[in-house]
């Protein structure tokens, strides 16, 4: 399968890794050093058993019509990076082209073919001004979660941390040829790619987590250990658990697991700093508003009190706009 993958971080370049050495045509659309680190050398993959495999059986551009129309379309960076890639993204689209969202949080295309009285809503978090709607085919769109904990330890080197799944959906439910193709592809590259009936109550499931833990280990500098075992950060955690949930429910959604299991999860990870906590550490923008900003939306649509949210919403927002006005970063100091 020819398939590009927009992004070459922790994600994309583990996904793509994977599928260029389980055979498949594998283009990176990337720039900087990520681009001539794989026009150089190539991918390299460290599994989590400490293995090292590099292939340079992979391509790598920063130009979209030179990688040209694809099979597979992988959208592999952050939500709100995505925007700034959509005015390029035909040019890699063909008549059958297929896009995969591996975004966290709520998509841009969530109430796209989804029924009931919301039915064709843009969620303003994600998409403020409807760009990626109006840019993207949604039609061509297969829904994701992404499950794998992967770092970029360098220029083109992937360390695969932990998991395999990349869960798989159609946007209306539908079990087709295409959504079964791709998760086949996935398969064959080591993940397990289940194709679900309903994927956006997978990426609630995922969401629950990530809106919850990765603010508050931002704002207060701490693991998910150490979140869930101490008693006042836990019991904000499971407020803010609680909120969603009714946001959920009141959208069709039932959560596979409980509250108090979705929560031993995250405890159980250990020492884990979140991706947002390890963004305001490195001084970069973390990703807010598919996360948490989202939720905050659609409980408004709902008509759903969300206090504990809202106030974490917006101090991590304040947080991101000192970073950004002091061009800074913030992360703790041993003292001495």
């Amino acid at each position: 399968m020819k398939i590009a993958i927009i992004g070459a971080g922790a994600i994309g370049g583990l996904v793509g890794a994977k599928l260029a050495l389980a055979g498949e045509q594998v283009t990176f659309i990337v720039r900087g050093a990520n681009l001539e680190a794989i026009r150089n050398n190539g991918i390299t993959l460290i599994s989590h058993g400490g293995e090292r495999q590099t292939t340079r059986e992979v391509s790598a551009t920063n130009d979209y019509a030179a990688a040209g129309p694809q099979d597979l379309v992988i959208l592999a960076m952050k939500a709100h990076q995505v925007e700034a890639v959509a005015a390029e993204l035909p040019k890699l689209l063909g008549p059958e082209t297929v896009i995969v969202t591996m975004q966290n949080g709520v998509p841009f295309w969530y109430f796209h073919q989804h029924g009931g009285a919301l039915a064709g809503s843009t969620v303003r978090s994600v998409d403020p001004e409807g760009t990626l709607v109006r840019l993207i085919p949604v039609d061509r769109v297969l829904g994701c979660v992404v499950y794998p904990a992967s770092e970029l330890v360098a220029p083109g080197v992937i360390q695969h941390i932990e998991g395999d799944r990349f869960p798989l959906g159609e946007l209306d439910g539908s079990s087709s040829e295409r959504v079964n193709r791709v998760a086949a592809c996935f398969n064959k590259a080591g993940f397990k790619a289940p194709v679900l009936d309903n994927i956006r109550s997978e990426i609630w499931l995922k969401l629950w987590g990530n809106l919850t833990f990765n603010p508050i280990s931002a704002l207060g500098h701490a693991t998910l250990v150490d979140i869930c075992q101490y008693p006042p950060s836990r019991e904000l955690a499971a407020a803010m658990m609680r909120e969603a949930q009714t946001v959920a429910h009141k959208l069709g959604i039932e959560f596979r697991v409980t509250l108090d299991k979705r929560i031993a999860g995250a405890e159980k990870v250990g020492a884990h700093k979140t991706s947002m906590l390890q963004d305001v550490e490195a001084g970069r923008a973390p990703e807010i508003d598919a996360l948490v900003g989202a939720v905050a939306e659609l409980a408004r649509l709902t008509e759903t009190p969300t206090p504990h949210i809202d106030a974490v919403y917006a101090l991590v927002k304040l947080l991101a706009r000192s970073m950004e006005q002091q061009r800074g970063q913030v992360r703790l100091q041993p003292i001495g």
